[in-house]
């Protein structure tokens, strides 16, 4: 997937590679990136130990918001799409001690059906 895709809000899959320099001061000892989605600037990390939300802000992206949410806080996550001539789709993940769940939202592909299978095999186990 391509700049196109990315702007079209589509989900695309990031190489643990190429983002291990930006990620490497904050994971701790005997942490790895397992896989990672960016979507438009925003990211899904997937670590061997928890989930990190990745929301750049501002004009230029220079701010940038890390959340961690360990697998084990997670309550429960959804996905709900409008149907088959909406291909809009949007993701819900509630954590626990939060009231209201996070929410991301997703145009067409499959990304995140791919998303939901990896939170799945990490709160599931």
């Amino acid at each position: 997937m391509g700049l196109l895709d990315g702007l079209m809000g589509h989900a695309s899959e990031v190489s643990a590679e190429q983002i291990a320099q930006e990620f490497g001061p904050i994971l701790i000892e005997g942490e790895r990136i397992e896989k990672a989605f960016k979507l438009i600037r925003d990211m899904f990390v997937f670590t061997n130990k928890r989930l990190i939300l990745v929301e750049k802000q501002g004009l230029t992206g220079t701010k940038v918001d890390y959340q961690t949410i360990p697998y084990s806080s997670i309550k429960k996550f959804s996905k709900e799409s409008a149907g088959m001539l909406d291909l809009d789709a949007e993701l819900s993940i509630w954590v626990t001690g939060e009231a209201v769940p996070i929410k991301k939202e997703f145009k067409k592909g499959d990304s995140i059906n791919e998303i939901y299978r990896i939170l799945s095999q990490h709160v599931l186990k």
